[in-house]
């Protein structure tokens, strides 16, 4: 199957709860993203799966795409909205992360490796809070992401964020591997455009 390089998927979630999960999980801190040079302004994580047996939060921000073994970190407990996005997804889940890009800052035009159906890893986004001053690129051309939304996108492309709104853009991040249901769900996608 060849995949656009984003695709809407037919999922949806409701950002009330995604918005009452991200205040909780808040309350432990961000981690400045620790690729400096990708980013202008404050570019912060929380994990809230990641590898297992990492425990400093700026080892735990990093997808490290040659591990195995994944667990939920302590940031996700109390967060039932954020366990029922997880348990929606058939496929196995290897990284979950809050990605937030305050007003003002941007993430500079780079491509991420390896993050492709194509290549068996996949990275979804779920909007929790955006405004309509975010300014996403991939391959140049800007993409609407709404609260709630999930998108695939093949983020081994060259792709940017520029937050010129005056709220904080807050994304739920989940890494995956490809599997036969996560397959199916992204040729839905394709037949059936949002």
């Amino acid at each position: 199957m060849v995949l656009p390089d984003r695709l809407r998927l037919p999922l949806a979630f409701d950002p009330a709860p995604l918005a009452r999960d991200l205040e909780r999980a808040s309350a432990h801190g961000w981690t400045k993203h620790f690729v400096r040079e990708n980013y202008e302004g404050d570019w912060s994580v929380i994990a809230l799966r990641a590898v297992a047996g990492v425990k400093r939060p700026s080892q735990m921000i990093y997808s490290n795409p040659t591990a195995t073994n994944f667990e939920n970190t302590p940031m996700i407990e109390g967060c039932p909205c954020f366990h029922a996005v997880m348990e929606s997804f058939a496929c196995p889940i290897r990284t979950m992360r809050l990605m937030r890009l305050t007003p003002g800052s941007l993430i500079n035009e780079h491509s991420d490796p390896d993050l492709s159906f194509e290549d068996g890893t996949v990275r979804i986004h779920i909007p929790i809070s955006t405004n309509p001053d975010v300014d996403f690129r991939l391959n140049g051309t800007r993409t609407i992401l709404e609260p709630g939304s999930a998108w695939y996108l093949r983020l081994s492309d060259p792709h940017s964020v520029a937050n010129r709104g005056t709220t904080d853009r807050v994304h739920l991040v989940i890494d995956m591997s490809v599997n036969a249901w996560l397959a199916n769900l992204f040729e839905q996608a394709v037949f059936t455009p949002a």
